[in-house]
Formats: structure tokens, sequence, C-alpha cells
């Protein structure tokens, strides 16, 4: 897979959800509860583990409830911006709102579909100004817009209509920063029953067509599928993993990019878990944030550092957890007894509420007895971190 540069995520997120109100119980629709977890926290948690730059929700119906939630938030580390729109515009016209704010090349996701897709294939794929990637997808489950079904890909991968094929639009989508300059300031205007159409027909939309897992919340028989599939479908074993002395050599409050170094066997141990289809979450004591060796913001960069080198590999850190705090901490909003901090099993605990996990077949490694006593907290599984790592994954 070729390097690629970060680009922004723009996730719509401002439909009103009408054919399901009775479902989402007064909620904007990517609200709605899939088991005891929010269909938007899914979402927005299995784009995070790439690397962009930021996560944009632009927001309509009930927007207050998203900025409120969602606004200026970190998840695994991606900043978060919620735009309201001051009156309706539609999943085109809403573009508009980030013209100044966008990165040349983004992502565009339906706030009400569920496409697990690998994101670097959109992310690499290179498209003139004028031309726009969509993802296709053979699940005929969703039906609704008619303009983007019996979609088909020619060999140079120009979108095009077919009456004979299954194909239909994806709802995740690659667009140039031009594009936005074609768009009308303060007019309604549709992505799938304008913008796009208009691409496909000019010859300027080109495809990747995924055979992955896909669903969409958007009617009732189709929100009644993911009630039943999405959380199924979700649930996996996971591996926890300790940073500091596990993943990476520690020489003491390590912080600086130029001082990363993964031990040895972690990268080619990794490779194994990513291929098990298992989530990876770290999880961490930083006592230095609170001791004033280093700030937050240095212990973010240091982690997206690492984030981005285990990406080139294909491997995705899906979450972390962090405790800054300290009975011993320098700085004043750090010091104090924190149950994040291991051997408590705070940080597990997090995770377990935001992710459907099988905790009974998942797995912790660490180079501590904290480590270890955190894991038993949890019922979780627990190896000594030491050279047989690579060994420990593959028998995972």
């Amino acid at each position: 897979m070729k390097k690629t540069k970060n680009i922004d995520v723009v996730i719509l997120v401002g439909g009103k959800g009408t054919r399901i109100k009775k479902y989402s119980k007064g909620l904007p629709k990517p609200l709605i509860k899939i088991s005891s977890f929010t269909f938007l926290d899914l979402l927005i948690q299995n784009i995070s583990k790439y690397s962009i730059n930021k996560i944009y929700l632009l927001a309509g119906y009930k927007g207050k409830i998203l900025k409120k939630k969602y606004h200026k938030k970190k998840i695994n580390l991606v900043d978060i911006e919620c735009i309201v729109e001051k009156k309706p515009l539609g999943t085109g016209g809403c573009l508009k709102l980030i013209e100044k704010k966008i990165s040349n090349n983004f992502i565009v996701v339906n706030g009400d579909t569920y496409f697990d897709i690998n994101y670097k294939s959109l992310l690499s794929k290179k498209i003139k100004k004028d031309q726009i990637l969509l993802s296709l997808s053979k699940n005929t489950n969703y039906k609704s817009n008619k303009k983007l079904i019996s979609l088909n890909i020619n060999k140079n991968h120009k979108v095009f209509y077919s009456s004979k094929s299954n194909k239909i639009n994806g709802g995740i989508y690659k667009f140039n920063k031009f594009l936005l300059k074609k768009i009308p300031k303060n007019k309604k205007i549709s992505l799938e029953e304008e913008i796009i159409p208009n691409y496909i027909k000019s010859n300027d939309a080109l495809g990747i067509f995924y055979n992955n897992f896909f669903l969409d919340i958007g009617t009732p028989k189709n929100l009644s599928f993911a009630k039943k599939n999405l959380i199924k479908y979700l649930t996996k074993r996971a591996l926890f993993l300790d940073r500091d002395n596990t993943m990476i050599e520690d020489k003491g409050y390590t912080f600086k990019i130029k001082d990363l170094k993964f031990k040895e066997n972690v990268i080619s141990g990794l490779k194994h878990i990513a291929k098990k289809q298992c989530y990876i979450f770290i999880i961490t004591n930083q006592s230095g944030i609170g001791r004033g060796f280093y700030s937050e913001e240095n212990f973010i960069q240091f982690q997206i550092a690492i984030k981005k080198e285990l990406e080139k590999n294909n491997i995705f850190i899906n979450d972390i957890e962090y405790c800054p705090y300290h009975p011993d901490a320098k700085i004043k909003k750090y010091k104090k007894i924190s149950n994040l901090r291991k051997p408590n099993n705070g940080m597990i605990k997090n995770i377990l509420k935001k992710w459907p996990l099988n905790i009974s077949q998942s797995l912790m490694v660490g180079d501590s007895i904290t480590d270890e006593q955190c894991a038993k907290k949890s019922n979780l599984k627990f190896k000594l971190f030491d050279n047989n790592f690579l060994k420990i994954c593959k028998n995972f």
C-alpha cells in the first residue's frame, strides 16, 4: 500500500430518520441504540483507527444533541468537530459548511451506514480534482435510493449504470475539495439524488467494489437487520497491550518521537494478530504527564507516531486508554488516586463499555505485576512480555 498523507473524514449525521422515528425516541438517527451501543460511536470507532487528521460531523436535526456529545472530543486520539447547519441543506448542500476547513481530498461517510471496508484503499487511491470515488457493495438490503442502485465498474474503474448489476452505493466517498466550489451556498442539495448521479453520467465517477459487511439503519426493516447482526459481527476477542517496555523500548518517561523504537518481535507479532481479525487495545499508565515530565499533548503526538508506524504494516490500534493521574503528581489536576491507574482496571472497564468484546477469549500482555493484577481484576488472561511475544501472538 502506498504511503498516504493524512486527510479528513466527514460524517453526514443531519437526517431526521423519519422512517424509523418510532424507534429513535426523539434522538438523531445516528444516536439510535444497537444493543447497549450507540450506532454513531461504533461507526466513529471503526474510522478512527486509521491515521486521519480530523473527523467532522455535519449535523442538522437536533444537532445540538450531537454537538454536546461529540464536539471537541477525541476518539482514539482523533479530534472531532461537530458543525450544525442553521437550516436544512441536504446531504450535498451541507458540505459547503466545511469548504474552508477541509483538507484537499477528503472522505465522506453516510452516518446511517456501516460498511466495514479498509479505508486505506480509499485514502491511497488517486483522483483528479473533477472526479469522485465511490465505494460499492453487492448487498441488496438497501434499495431506497433508486439513483444509486444497479451500478457497475468498467475496466478503467469508471462507475456506470447497468440494469444487470446488483452493485449499489456503499455510502463512503472520496472527494476533492474542488467539488465544494461547485456547490452553491445556502442551497438544499442532495448528494445521492443530484451530485453523485451527475458525476456518473459525465463519466467522472470512479469506483471500488468491496465484498464486505454492509448495513444501514434507515428503514424499520434495515434497522431490525442491524439490531440482529451488527453487534454479533463486531463482537471479537481482543489483545490488550501495555505500552512502555512491552510494545516499545522504555528509556524512562519516553515521549520524544525520535526515541520511538519497537521492542523485538512486536511488529511481526502484531501482524499475526491483525490477520486474526482481533481488536488491539493499548492500556498504559502515563504518570509522566502528572509528574510534569511531558505534556498530555506530547503524549498524544508520540502515540499518533506509534499509530502511523503500525499502520504502515496494516496493524491498527482500535483504541487506547491512558492514565495521567498519580497520588504524587506535580501538576494539581492530575494529583489523585484513580481507578484508571494499573493495577486497577478502570481503563479496561472503559474499553468494555465502548466495544463489544468476547472477554473470555481475550488476552492481556504486559511486563509487570501491575499489568497482571489489572488483567486478573477483569478476568482477563495474562501473558508476561518476553522474547516469545511472536509465539504468543501466533498461538493467540
